[in-house]
């Protein structure tokens, strides 16, 4: 048992490194399923436990219905049946949200990640009824991702409470910067609270959570997986070394004024962005790449 363990007994129904994956376009702008398959397989060998697909990350918001299925069923088939792969099936409309999980979950998904209604502002009774609606369509278990920043409406704790005693609801995406609110919920409940935000994934882990759902893991796997290991392996100081050395990456790549799907595209050449977003331009692509050549360099 390591020492994460016997702190906190989490569960991890999804592994504890995860992915947010980008979705790969060709020049042309068309889905790039072969590049797809490719990228999800060389996550796994680089220490990621299982992959999200679809999220913000994956373009949800301009990818359709039929490329979401397509996408899925492909990485399935690079990486196999033993790795989880969560579907985000997010949207701001309920009864659309409950097709897309409907159809995740004939494609195979292991886990549905589903955010909070956007826009609309639904107030937390609405919210609630909405991930139920949700959780009640399939016998997937859902991961709901809490990002108030995009969405404008928080999940608050207390609806996190109610939740947690539905059976398929048994995970949090956390980006709530709510780092007391997220330490109440983990304590009183058995939902698995993974970190949204790279600069909270050993905070979050170090008082309970599951582990992490990260951007930055499409470049740099193997080095924030590093983190949680040396902290399980009971060196506390090592994982904070370790973590401080991931993160002038992490801010660039998520706090710089572009979007993560944009940073990350730009460090793996993977492609264009779909309309609104717009590529990085050269000056913020190299400062990426200084950054990213310097962790490989401290990490070797």
């Amino acid at each position: 048992m390591t020492a994460h363990e016997v702190l906190t007994a989490p569960t991890a129904p999804f592994g504890r490194a995860l992915c947010a994956m980008i979705t790969p376009f060709t020049a042309g702008g068309e889905l790039d399923l072969d590049a797809a398959g490719k990228h999800a397989a060389g996550l796994v060998a680089d220490g990621c436990d299982g992959l999200v697909l679809s999220g913000t990350t994956g373009e949800s918001p301009t990818t359709t219905d039929a490329e979401k299925t397509a996408l899925l069923r492909a990485v399935r088939e690079a990486v196999g049946d033993g790795v989880p792969l969560v579907a985000g099936v997010g949207s701001a409309d309920t009864r659309h949200t409950v097709e897309l999980a409907r159809q995740a979950e004939r494609a195979g998904a292991d886990g549905l990640l589903v955010v909070t209604p956007y826009y609309s502002r639904p107030p937390q009774a609405a919210v609630e009824a909405h991930f139920r609606r949700v959780a009640d369509a399939t016998g997937v278990p859902l991961m709901l991702y809490d990002i108030p920043g995009r969405t404008g409406t928080r999940i608050e704790p207390a609806t996190l409470l109610r939740l947690a005693g539905h059976p398929h609801i048994v995970a949090v995406k956390d980006c709530a910067y709510d780092l007391l609110g997220s330490t109440k919920v983990i304590g009183a409940t058995s939902l698995a609270y993974y970190s949204g935000c790279e600069e909270l994934n050993l905070p979050l882990y170090a008082v309970g959570a599951a582990g992490y759902v990260s951007t930055v893991a499409n470049v740099a796997p193997r080095q924030l997986r590093a983190v949680l290991d040396a902290f399980d392996a009971g060196d506390t100081a090592g994982a904070a070394r370790l973590n401080r050395l991931t993160l002038p990456l992490a801010e660039l790549m998520m706090a710089s004024g572009l979007p993560g799907t944009v940073t990350a595209k730009a460090l793996l050449g993977a492609g264009p962005v779909r309309e609104p977003l717009q590529p990085a331009g050269r000056e913020a692509t190299d400062g990426l790449r200084r950054a990213y050549e310097e962790l490989l360099a401290a990490t070797r």
